[in-house]
């Protein structure tokens, strides 16, 4: 005898819904950590340190911004001034604690670096499939470009 086709229509959501939610439940929910809250985009000076009510100062300097903690590791930018153009950019610390976060911080510090030297602030896009570093890069960066304008 064939199920009612009724039947068999409910019995296929109620399979559905059940498998739906055990696979959202599998997804992982904790967030991911970091030293210091990032300051929102919105927010960032619109450039450094010539933006408005900044008085840049002359001379090169070279200053080292916060150690960021991620997910995958600790990261720190240092920066290189003169007078108000950031002239140097240089990870010091990336995520190194397996090859991969080593893979994805070697290839997109160089990409980081060159939009921070092409804006002239922290006001840059984070890297595709590298969310934590950018996040940790910008953040420092910021903390750099802090000490730069005090």
């Amino acid at each position: 005898m064939r199920a009612h086709p009724i039947r068999r229509t409910v019995l296929t959501c109620v399979a559905t819904v059940s498998v739906t939610t055990l696979a959202l439940a599998l997804k992982p929910h904790s967030p991911p950590a970091t030293a210091a809250p990032r300051t929102p985009a919105s927010s960032r000076s619109p450039a450094f340190p010539g933006g408005t009510g900044s008085g840049g100062a002359s001379g090169k300097r070279t200053l080292t911004g916060e150690t960021v903690q991620t997910r995958y590791g600790p990261v720190q930018v240092e920066i290189t001034v003169d007078g108000a153009k950031i002239t140097a950019v240089r990870a010091v610390k990336t995520p190194s604690g397996d090859r991969r976060s080593q893979d994805i911080a070697s290839s997109s510090v160089p990409t980081l670096v060159q939009e921070t030297l092409d804006a002239q602030s922290a006001r840059i896009d984070t890297v595709s499939g590298a969310t934590f570093t950018s996040e940790g890069y910008i953040s420092s960066l910021q903390s750099a470009l802090d000490q730069a304008r005090a």
